[in-house]
């Protein structure tokens, strides 16, 4: 306990940047991982073509060298200075919106073809179809493998230490400077992250029970 207590501003501080880190590019990964559903299965195949190379190259890509892109080439590109907060932030949200989207593009396969034929039979566009009748349908299937990733996306926000942002990963680095016990506070961090992850695991299947649908 004595780890925890005499640091707990380092504990604080740490959790602190990984919960803004998480629902920053939480929100982000969702939003732009149903764009890009949305693109993959758009009429259009030029649409269909760039959500195709976006999300085979991310998820062939490791998380590293996105955040390290970000960190390092994106600022030689002097196109906008933004705090290494933003682009770690930005790197976690174009990696996660390609897992998100073939998530979010299996829950669509998941709903009738019929469905989306009787909208169209009905005057429904394209964007309608989805939107209405398709999407909502989708996202009660995807709960529990979308609940995944956002879980692993919220462990994933400690890789972002290597770039100067501080989170819960950096912790054992001070803990170290300070003469404490690094495994000790690593077993702290272990506590802390499962903390947190619970509420998304209860949330996962809240959501489950309200949205069952027999099938």
């Amino acid at each position: 306990m004595d780890v925890l207590l005499d640091n707990l501003p380092l504990f604080g501080s740490g959790f602190l940047g990984t919960i803004k880190l998480f629902v920053v590019a939480a929100i982000g990964s969702l939003i732009g991982g149903t764009i890009l559903a949305a693109m993959r299965v758009s009429p259009v195949p030029a649409l269909r073509a760039v959500g195709t190379v976006y999300v085979n190259t991310l998820r062939n890509t490791p998380l590293t060298l996105v955040l390290f892109f970000f960190a390092f080439a994106y600022p030689a590109l002097k196109i906008a200075d933004l705090s290494f907060f933003t682009l770690a932030c930005i790197g976690l949200i174009v990696y996660t919106s390609a897992f998100v989207c073939e998530v979010v593009r299996s829950g669509i396969n998941t709903v009738p073809v019929g469905q989306a034929e009787a909208s169209r039979a009905l005057g429904f566009t394209f964007n309608q179809t989805l939107t209405q009748i398709v999407m909502p349908q989708a996202l009660r299937a995807v709960v529990p493998p979308l609940t995944s990733i956002m879980i692993a996306l919220l462990k994933n926000t400690t890789i972002a230490n290597g770039f100067s942002v501080i989170e819960a990963g950096g912790i054992y680095a001070s803990l170290s400077e300070r003469g404490y016990s690094v495994m000790v506070g690593l077993l702290w961090v272990a506590v802390g992250f499962l903390v947190l992850v619970t509420p998304l695991t209860l949330l996962q299947r809240n959501l489950e029970n309200r949205w069952s649908v027999a099938r």
